[in-house]
């Protein structure tokens, strides 16, 4: 019987530690419930959808099937029709079976804004600028709470 005892002893002693030091799994630094626990990416992404939905409700036949991303930063070559400037977003046309593509530029876009509530506004604006590309309207006409005072 000891020697049952003493092989199983070793087994459940390892199941109890968890790492050399006998320390467990820690728990997540922030807790869900307070704003920091969705990194600065996620929040910025969650505004781009805010944005493309709120445009959706008033242009969803002209929209349908548009692909919208996010990217960190733009490509280090810019487009022909760029000039000056790194780039808040890009519209690229349906091309070769791929569907129209808006992204936004997450890193040019934060670097901007002035503070939280101005990143929204802006978010929203340069989401506008192109769409109002895709549209081949003035971005009054696809957002009349469109600024372009950033």
């Amino acid at each position: 019987m000891d020697q049952d005892l003493s092989a199983e002893a070793p087994r459940a002693r390892a199941t109890k530690r968890r790492d050399r030091r006998g320390r467990g799994v820690r728990g997540p630094l922030v807790p869900s419930t307070v704003p920091a626990y969705r990194s600065r990416a996620e929040r910025f992404d969650d505004l781009v959808l805010a944005a493309v939905e709120r445009l959706e409700r008033r242009w969803a036949a002209e929209l349908d099937g548009t692909e919208f991303a996010v990217e960190d930063v733009p490509p280090s070559g810019p487009a022909p029709w760029e000039t000056g400037g790194v780039p808040l977003g890009r519209y690229f046309a349906a091309d070769a079976g791929l569907p129209n593509r808006v992204v936004i530029y997450r890193r040019p876009v934060e670097t901007r804004a002035l503070d939280p509530h101005d990143l929204g506004d802006l978010v929203r604006d340069v989401v506008v600028e192109q769409v109002a590309h895709l549209l081949g309207r003035p971005p009054e006409d696809v957002d009349p709470e469109y600024d372009d005072g950033h």
